[in-house]
């Protein structure tokens, strides 16, 4: 089971802070509770109640929000909440238990976009799917990703990479997007009403993206030039490569060729327009940026 930690995020009101987790805790619903008695399906909204500095909570899928009373500062108290929350959800608590009636479909809406990729189509959800990005290349690596599995079961389905609340589906040629988006779009749509799974909570990326996204970027060594080439595809190049459907990821820096390698993936894998995106726009950017430090950026799978 993956340990839980919990990250404190303070918010406009000053009355209200978030602490979000870093694994989902509800299936795409939201809860707000007034008091303790209203909070009787869930366990960790009653435990915090009994704070008397608690005056409501908020349950999210990836967060619980607080807002408190003014006879605290969130300075003095929020350490505390952040820890009582984590070892909660870690000693097995239970954070919303599910009604006793038969559960009813959550309002889900999934829409299609296409990429700069024509093999590959983007289906954005109004549900958050994942808190990191996965991507899988085959049914093998999906093993513990049930709705990329599902997916991989569809013919003409090659590979699927999921990000947020969208997922990107590269197809291969035996069908065209007119024929087939509708359905896709029905089945996800589907699948999320119902609450299944889109990760297991045991499951791990498979290692071609968990150990190219992860391991690099967070190394303690490297160096200064290194972090400062993450800081700038974090800010300026994943917002847009991730509105059409694809992701980029630091690789590696070396420093005396001046050579930046990056991994894509989602709709920039294989994009035809890939290599100019990356020679006139990620390449251009780092050189001026990084002005004598960077000639040269090369995608190690484009």
């Amino acid at each position: 089971m993956k340990n839980i930690t919990i990250n404190i995020q303070p918010t406009t009101k000053p009355t209200i802070v978030k602490f979000e987790a870093n694994v989902f805790l509800t299936k795409h619903e939201s809860f707000e509770f007034q008091n303790i008695e209203e909070a009787g399906r869930s366990p960790l909204a009653q435990q915090l109640f009994h704070l008397p500095f608690v005056k409501k909570v908020y349950i999210a899928q990836n967060f619980v929000a607080i807002e408190k009373y003014n006879i605290v500062h969130w300075k003095d108290v929020q350490q505390e909440i952040s820890e009582q929350i984590e070892s909660f959800l870690n000693s097995g608590g239970t954070v919303v238990t599910p009604p006793k009636e038969e559960v009813k479909k959550i309002p889900v809406t999934v829409y299609a976009e296409s990429t700069p990729n024509p093999t590959v189509m983007k289906f954005v959800s109004n549900k958050k799917l994942v808190l990191q990005s996965v991507e899988f290349k085959n049914i093998d690596e999906a093993k513990n990703a049930p709705l990329a599995k599902a997916l991989f079961h569809f013919p003409f389905v090659k590979e699927v990479f999921i990000d947020e609340n969208y997922l990107s589906i590269m197809k291969f040629d035996i069908a065209e997007w007119e024929e087939i988006t509708q359905e896709l779009r029905e089945f996800m749509r589907e699948y999320l009403e119902q609450g299944k799974d889109v990760l297991l909570d045991d499951s791990e990326q498979p290692s071609s993206t968990k150990n190219k996204e992860e391991a690099p970027v967070q190394k303690i060594e490297l160096d200064d030039t290194s972090r400062e080439i993450v800081a700038i595809l974090d800010e300026y190049i994943k917002p847009a490569v991730a509105s059409d459907g694809g992701n980029i990821l630091f690789e590696s820096y070396d420093q005396d060729q001046k050579l930046v390698k990056v991994i894509l993936q989602g709709a920039c894998s294989g994009c035809p327009s890939s290599t100019i995106t990356l020679k006139n726009g990620i390449e251009t950017m780092l050189k001026d940026m990084l002005a004598g430090r960077v000639e040269r950026v090369e995608a190690i799978n484009g």
